[in-house]
């Protein structure tokens, strides 16, 4: 059981990078070309790696007032229909160069709300990526879906099964109806336990639920309330994310009323709480604010040294090429991370123009990738055995990070980590603040003007 020491927390909690990327995106840049790309692709080909597909539904039909994504509030459909037309051109300039018979072992369709679009559209939209795709029959891939409980109900949740969906997340940030009411998301526990049922009743194979503290009107009581209301519910995943109030730059966010939101000393005391009460759940700590069922196949990656991050957060497919599609969706394909345009006029232009919509990017050179692999190693295994890591990269992975690994000194004095011979192990309250350990490593974000964009490690 994790001791959630407040005190230590607080001494480790600055800000840096959620590590869905190494380097970070706030590196890319715009000198990335389509040649880039298509090298990378043709790479991923020869070397015959799965695949990874990511689809960006950006519509949402009303504004949640804590959202940082990047999403399109209308209640005007045809938006919508006119956007999957672009998206299926996209596709089909991406599967051009991709050998049709790498196999799909993990899809996502994330947002916004993917669930904005009618059934017809989604119909359309699974058919078309199996025509581009080699999709993988009899649940063998990893298909997952981001959904709005309040656009799904019994007949779309059974749609989507059919479609070949076996993994859902739902976003449901606080059960509390003063809290909902604040960021403009009222969602009653029943509507999510409904929805639960019914993802249970299909047999989708995990679902995962996104909580979020510090919310307005949120306190200790209010979040465990919430947990214990959740718990009873019995989700395979769950993840609890720190609220980042940037109102500068997220305009929608100033609708919070600030006076409403919790200080920092009683957010720090509601993430301890929450922790606790899911670990007494029964749910396992896989690392910063992520939990697992122990049956779950997260929990079960991580115990075998398979689990992996990507834009996606945790992901069981480390080894396959991520090709993301849609507005702002990120590709990582080998040494290549490839971001379209962010901005929806820009992103269709080049599409109908038969362009490839990149915006900017990262080719990683061998440093990078040996440091990728030392921080991701880090934040999936919650360890990192220097001796692997020499083998692996063909270096002397002790004399490399001998200044990383001094740095180390006080977080192995303050019990965040220790050392075993060549293994570096993260100790349960290292667990929580793993991205403090794996800044240690980063010759990108550790300090430098673009920290300051970064959001609090808790």
């Amino acid at each position: 059981m994790t001791e959630w020491n407040t005190d230590l927390i607080r001494r480790y909690d600055g800000k840096g990078p959620r590590y869905t990327s190494y380097p970070p995106a706030l590196a890319f840049h715009e000198e990335i070309t389509a040649q880039d790309y298509e090298q990378a692709v043709a790479e991923g080909n020869a070397a015959r790696r799965p695949l990874s597909l990511y689809a960006h539904i950006p519509f949402c039909q009303s504004v949640c007032y804590y959202c940082a994504c990047n999403r399109i509030v209308t209640a005007n459909r045809q938006r919508g229909a006119d956007y999957l037309e672009d998206l299926l051109a996209e596709m089909a300039l991406r599967a051009r160069d991709i050998d049709g018979q790498r196999p799909v072992t993990q899809m996502h369709w994330g947002g916004g709300t993917p669930t904005f679009l009618d059934d017809a559209q989604l119909t359309k939209l699974m058919y078309r990526t199996a025509r581009h795709f080699r999709l993988l029959e009899d649940d063998r891939g990893d298909y997952g879906i981001e959904l709005d409980p309040r656009t799904v109900d019994r007949a779309r949740i059974s749609l989507l099964r059919g479609l070949g969906f076996n993994r859902a997340s739902l976003g449901v940030q606080d059960l509390d109806p003063r809290v909902q009411r604040a960021v403009n998301r009222v969602q009653p526990v029943e509507l999510i336990a409904r929805t639960l049922d019914a993802l249970r009743e299909f047999e989708f194979c995990s679902v995962s639920v996104d909580l979020i503290y510090g919310l307005p009107w949120q306190s200790e009581a209010s979040l465990a309330r919430t947990v214990e209301q959740l718990v009873a519910l019995n989700p395979d995943r769950v993840s609890l994310y720190n609220y980042a109030h940037l109102p500068a730059r997220f305009k929608v966010q100033r609708q919070i009323e600030e006076a409403a939101l919790p200080a920092p000393s009683e957010k720090l005391r509601m993430l301890a709480r929450a922790g606790t009460l899911f670990e007494q759940a029964g749910y396992q700590l896989i690392g910063m604010d992520h939990f697992a069922r122990p049956h779950d196949a997260m929990a079960r990656a991580q115990a075998q040294g398979q689990l992996h991050r990507n834009f996606q957060g945790y992901s069981l497919h480390g080894d396959a090429d991520l090709i993301g599609m849609g507005v702002s969706a990120i590709s990582q394909i080998g040494r290549l991370y490839a971001q379209n345009q962010k901005q929806i006029d820009p992103w269709r232009e080049a599409v109908e123009d038969g362009l490839l919509p990149l915006e900017r990017g990262f080719v990683l050179g061998r440093e990078d990738e040996i440091r990728r692999d030392v921080i991701m190693t880090l934040l999936c295994d919650m360890q990192l055995d220097l001796a692997r890591i020499s083998q692996r990269w063909s270096i002397d992975a002790e004399d490399c990070f001998a200044d990383e690994i001094a740095a180390l000194a006080p977080m192995i004095q303050d019990g965040l980590l220790w050392r075993d011979g060549d293994v570096l192990r993260l100790s349960d309250q290292g667990r929580l603040l793993a991205r403090a350990v794996a800044m240690v490593f980063d010759q990108y974000s550790g300090h430098g003007p673009t920290q300051s964009r970064f959001s609090r490690i808790i």
